[in-house]
């Protein structure tokens, strides 16, 4: 199994946490030198903060750094704008992405920043946003902004 394989595997672990908790299922971990400096998960429905998306659970349990120039994130879903955004004003040279078929997201501009994207198309990240989109529409569509 590749490091991306198993870095992707403990953020797949991170999104089941969120969906066990009634929350979006989408998982985060920041790795730097092939090491896990934080993982996290979306907790918008948990904490009721709009703004605490898998990925930015994720970098805020990482702290402050002076730099984030040799880290890769990885990613279940495809970012937001909000996330692609904080990818690029971090500075985050690599991340890899679960999947991008229940959500486009922004890999064109990500790409378009300089941000270096693998896609997997994970079959465990699909199912588990599958279900849950099936599940609880209503949260998807709120998440989503629809």
């Amino acid at each position: 199994m590749s490091s991306d394989s198993q870095f992707m595997t403990l953020a797949l672990a991170e999104a089941q946490k969120g969906f066990d908790q009634g929350g979006l299922p989408i998982g985060a971990v920041l790795v730097e030198a092939g090491e896990v400096v934080s993982a996290g998960h979306n907790q918008r429905v948990q904490q009721g903060d709009p703004i605490a998306h898998g990925e930015m659970d994720c970098l805020r349990r990482a702290g402050r750094r002076p730099s984030y120039r040799n880290t890769t994130l990885y990613t279940t879903l495809s970012p937001c704008m909000m996330c692609a955004g904080t990818i690029v004003q971090f500075k985050i040279p690599r991340v890899v992405i679960g999947e991008a078929r229940n959500y486009a997201g922004n890999i064109d501009f990500l790409r378009s920043r300089g941000v270096e994207v693998e896609l997997l198309n994970d079959e465990g990240c699909i199912e588990l946003m599958s279900r849950f989109i099936a599940a609880y529409p209503e949260i998807w569509n709120e998440d989503i902004a629809e």
